[in-house]
């Protein structure tokens, strides 16, 4: 049975691996400019995981979940600061968002999407963890 079988909203085949490989172009791309504007490398490994604290939302139920995952996992949020870090020459905004955006890429590569309301599994990359394994 296919993964995605009775699960709209999630991609699969080629389309999947397009997004996953952009996840990994993404990851790659970042760490090359965090590196170019000379950011500390104790500063990102300290870092690289705390957009993950969003899971604490799923305490609040899987819509709650949803939503404060995808607010941390959208590449909007680090593309702004990014933007604003360039705009103002502000080199802790351009380093925060350089790391937000490694770790969006290096979710995307490992294939966790993001979520829809059903529950953590339930990605636009398709499915994850143990029930797509069971489906």
């Amino acid at each position: 049975m296919v993964a995605n079988e009775g699960f709209s909203g999630a991609v699969d085949g080629g389309v999947r691996t397009l997004l996953r490989s952009e996840g990994f172009l993404l990851l790659i791309a970042a760490v090359a400019f965090y590196e170019r504007i000379a950011g500390s490398w104790v500063v990102f490994a300290l870092l690289f995981l705390v957009p993950d604290l969003s899971f604490a939302g799923y305490l609040l139920g899987p819509r709650i979940g949803a939503l404060a995952y995808n607010m941390m996992h959208a590449t909007v949020g680090p593309l702004a600061l990014a933007a604003v870090g360039i705009a103002l020459d502000h080199h802790l905004a351009l380093t925060l968002a350089l790391i937000w955006l490694a770790h969006i890429g290096f979710d995307r590569a490992l294939g966790y999407g993001l979520k829809h309301a059903q529950g953590f599994s339930f990605t636009h990359l398709g499915r994850i963890g143990r029930s797509a394994r069971e489906s």
